[in-house]
Order: C-alpha cells, then sequence, then structure tokens
C-alpha cells in the first residue's frame, strides 16, 4: 500500500518534495485543507449571487477586456471558453516528470483556500496525480507575467474532458480517460478558470526539478573534480582549511572540506610534487564550485517561498470579506533565480571542461590523448571537443531571459518576467552539466589508471571502481559515444544525499 502525503498548510521544502517523488506517495487533503477550500467558494458563492459589482475574472472578462460585464447565467461558459482560448501551447513537450510537480504545485496553491475554486476540481487534479494521468503540455507559450496561463491551460484542459494525457508514457485523449475511470467532466464555477490558469506553476516545477537535480550534481562535480585532481596529481594546499577561514564564503569553505574529506589517505595526495601550483581549473575548485553552491541555496529560499504561496488572482480574503485583484502571478522572482542558477550551474560546466582539457593535453606524465600509441590512436581527443561543444552552447543558454519583457493583451499586460523562457533554458543547461560531467570522469578515470601503481585514496577508488564496472578502460580507440552515453546513465542512477553539499 502506497504512503500518503496530506495536502496542508505545512511547508513543503525540497527534501519533503523529493521524497514524495521517490517514495511514490499518494496525495490527500488533509481536512484543515477540504475546510479552506469549502470556505473560499462557499463565500464566493454567497458574494456572487445577485451581485451587479464587477470582480475581476469572475464576472469581466479578462486581461485588457476586464471592463466587459458578463451575465450570471454564462460565468460558467466564461471560465470553460478562458481554459480553451488559452491553451495554445507549442514547442516539445514538458518532460512527465515535470507535469507531475505541476500537479503537485497546483494543488498546494490551491489548497490553501484563497482561491474559490469548488473541492471536486481539486479532488480530481489529485486524482490525476495518484493515477499517473498526466496532462499533455507544452514547453512554449507563457510570458511568466499573467501566470503561466498556455502550460496551465493545458494542466486543466483535461478536467473538462478536452486535450489529451499520457497514460503508461502513451497519449490519450482526456475524454476516453474520464469514460474509463467513470468521472464526469467538471463543470467550472465561477473564477475556477482563472484560478487554474493564473499561477506560477510550470515555472515553479522547472525551478524544483532543476534545485533537486542541481544539488546531486553540485555533490558530483565535487567528486569527480576529487578524481581529476589526483588524476592530474595536483597539489592539496589550496584545499587548506586556513585558505579559506580567510575568505570564509560558506560553500567555498565546504567545498575545500569535501575535497580533503574525499581524497583523504590518498597514497598520490601523499606523494612529492614537482609542480609548484596547479592550473584555476584544479587549484580553484572550492572558490568556483562554492559559488555554485552558495547560489543554489540562495535560489532555494526563493522557490521554498513560492510554493507555499498563493499565485492567483484575484485572491479571495474571507475574514476580512474581500477579493482583490493583484499580481502574485508575475514570475520575477522566479525568472531571476532560474536565469542566476542557470549561470551558476553552467559555470560547473566550464570549470569541469577545462579539468578534462589539461587531462588530455600529455602533461604530467600522462600520455597525450590518455591512450597508449597516440597518433595511431586518437584516444580521448574528441570527447573533449564534445564538453566544449555543450559548454559554448550553455554559455548561449545562459544568456538572462529575465532582462527581456514584451506588452501584451492590449497593452494592459505590459511588463512580463520571461520566467518560462528562464525555466526552460535553466533545464536544458542542468541536463547538459550532467553529460559534462560524464566526459570529466571518463577522462579522468582513464588518467588514474596511468598513475598506478600508486592509488587515489579508497573513497576515490570505490567509486571509480563502481564506474569501471559500467565503463572499462580504454586500451584502442572504440566508438566513445557508448561510453559517454554509459557514463551519464551511470550518474543518472547515483543517489546523492542533497544534505551533503550544504
Amino acid at each position: 500500500m502506497r504512503e500518503v502525503h496530506y495536502i496542508s498548510s505545512d511547508l513543503l521544502d525540497l527534501p519533503t518534495i523529493k521524497d514524495i517523488l521517490d517514495t511514490h506517495k499518494s496525495l490527500e487533503l488533509s481536512e484543515e485543507a477540504t475546510l479552506n477550500i469549502h470556505k473560499a467558494h462557499d463565500y464566493l458563492v454567497a458574494k456572487m449571487k445577485d451581485n451587479d459589482t464587477p470582480v475581476y475574472g469572475i464576472n469581466t472578462g479578462f486581461g485588457s477586456l476586464c471592463d466587459v460585464k458578463i451575465s450570471t447565467e454564462n460565468l460558467s461558459k466564461l471560465q470553460e471558453n478562458l481554459v480553451m482560448s488559452h491553451a495554445c501551447g507549442t514547442g516539445e513537450f514538458v518532460p512527465k516528470p515535470i507535469i507531475k510537480l505541476m500537479l503537485l504545485l497546483k494543488i498546494q496553491s490551491l489548497s490553501y483556500g484563497y482561491s474559490g475554486v469548488q473541492i471536486a476540481t481539486v479532488q480530481r487534479l489529485v486524482d490525476f496525480y495518484n493515477n499517473d494521468i498526466l496532462p499533455v503540455i507544452y514547453t512554449q507559450g507563457s510570458l511568466g507575467a499573467s501566470g503561466d496561463l498556455a502550460p496551465l491551460a493545458h494542466l486543466a484542459l483535461p478536467l473538462l474532458g478536452r486535450g489529451q494525457v499520457y497514460v503508461d508514457d502513451v497519449m490519450v485523449s482526456s475524454e476516453e480517460i474520464l469514460k474509463k475511470h467513470n468521472w464526469e467532466p467538471i463543470t467550472l464555477q465561477a473564477k475556477e478558470g482563472l484560478a487554474l490558469l493564473n499561477g506560477t506553476q510550470f515555472m515553479s516545477a522547472y525551478g524544483i526539478y532543476c534545485l533537486i537535480k542541481s544539488t546531486k550534481l553540485s555533490y558530483l562535480a565535487d567528486l569527480i573534480g576529487a578524481v581529476s585532481v589526483d588524476a592530474f596529481n595536483c597539489n592539496y594546499s589550496p584545499f587548506n582549511a586556513l585558505v579559506h577561514l580567510v575568505r570564509p564564503h560558506r560553500g567555498q569553505v565546504k567545498t575545500a572540506e569535501q575535497m580533503l574529506e574525499f581524497l583523504q589517505d590518498s597514497e598520490l595526495g601523499a606523494s612529492e610534487k614537482v609542480n609548484v601550483q596547479d592550473p584555476y581549473s584544479f587549484r580553484c575548485i572550492p572558490q568556483v564550485h562554492g559559488a555554485t553552491k552558495d547560489t543554489i541555496d540562495f535560489i532555494r529560499k526563493t522557490f521554498k517561498t513560492e510554493i507555499n504561496s498563493v499565485t492567483d488572482n484575484p485572491n479571495i480574503f474571507v475574514g476580512e470579506d474581500l477579493i482583490i485583484s493583484g499580481g502574485n502571478f508575475h514570475g520575477q522572482p522566479l525568472a531571476l533565480g532560474l536565469d542566476y542558477l542557470g549561470i551558476a550551474m553552467a559555470e560547473l560546466g566550464s570549470i569541469s571542461e577545462r579539468r578534462t582539457y589539461q587531462l588530455v593535453s600529455g602533461l604530467r606524465e600522462l600520455p597525450a590523448f590518455l591512450v597508449d600509441n597516440p597518433g595511431l590512436n586518437s584516444g580521448f581527443m574528441i570527447p573533449q571537443y564534445t564538453a566544449a561543444s555543450i559548454v559554448s552552447q550553455n554559455k548561449q543558454l545562459a544568456t538572462p531571459a529575465s532582462v527581456d519583457s514584451i506588452v501584451s493583451s492590449n497593452g494592459q499586460e505590459d511588463h512580463v518576467s520571461m520566467g518560462a523562457n528562464a525555466a526552460t533554458k535553466c533545464y536544458r543547461i542542468i541536463e547538459n552539466i550532467e553529460t559534462i560531467l560524464a566526459i570529466e570522469l571518463f577522462n579522468a578515470s582513464q588518467a588514474l589508471a596511468f598513475r598506478a601503481p600508486k592509488k587515489s585514496s579508497p573513497f576515490v577508488e570505490s567509486f571509480v571502481k563502481s564506474y569501471r564496472e559500467v565503463v572499462s578502460f580504454v586500451t584502442n580507440d572504440r566508438l566513445l559515444a557508448d561510453d559517454i552515453h554509459a557514463s551519464v546513465s551511470f550518474l543518472k542512477t547515483l543517489e546523492v544525499d542533497g544534505d551533503l553539499i550544504f
């Protein structure tokens, strides 16, 4: 029987979300959440009964049509039209793990009782989540400011029996799935379409996914960097705690400590060095990797606030007897955060590729391109090219999206965050980092073998031994793309405690 996570006002954080996903917990609405949803919905129904006062998005049009009054008998049709007309997504399909996160975060946001939705709507989203019925959503279409309108419209379509969903990795019509489960389409009531579409769950889901993966890759960057340090026969003095206590950035101090832990009792580390200094890509690992750690920590705080917030509009305050139209859907905090995270993670790839370059350069008694008989064998010449090309792409992707804005909705929505573009770019950067680090590990493990009979630390040797079960030593030229793909798969399957990097 699956464990249950109860949706409530308890704070969501990265470890909680990761646990929900990793252990495949099902969701249930707590009594608190159910009460909050009912209270706000009942208030809204009573408030709008025979009410001729214009309330944005409830009995008016949307965007620049906010002054167009809608008759009471058309309020439900207004919300249905909103969902269908705003489902204008295009581009690539959103990855299924992110769709799952979008469902979780939308349920959480609606559960606080400031949105006015009916319980049936939220429960159906819970049913979708628990049955792995994932709406088909596209990556392009959101400006990241009126909420993630287009992506969230596609998230909402299956409630109406419209659009498509993934079931067991197969794309099927929502109408078919509703019939299979004997579910009637939801009839949206006043404000519900707006509550479903206004929100930052597309940006937030990408951000949470990127943060979870960045945390793991930050740890692996240190570990793979440690393999490279011994493979290149580097000094350990740059990791001495005294160096970092006089410039005590938290991430820098933590990285230096971690490097020494990884390399503890290394024969190679204890051996006499002829090189006085090492290149920056080795010597400055604490400073560069540490800055990325500090960035991840900062962005975590931004997203923790966001995913525990109400981001639709207008907001319903039952106790104060107010319905207030504001701008909590604007994704500026997320856009800036995603851009910053993308830049910080791109730097992990940049310094990793430089270490790979040094390892294949025929320096420090290593053979050129890390192979016997260089010339006859090209060895590890081209994996460095591949890493360099990906690093260059990351530089292009790291150009901030948040500095851009385009006027929409006839000038009513005249400043937007472009946070959705920042989200999809950040995702691609982080996927690329995994490949760059996999290539460094491929090179570093090969170089380390040439240091035999001297060995690295027991921890590093154990790590490399497990890697060698997947990727063997390269004696003569072979199809290296297979080895790179196997290296990426190896990193994907590793389980890492996210708290280790902080």
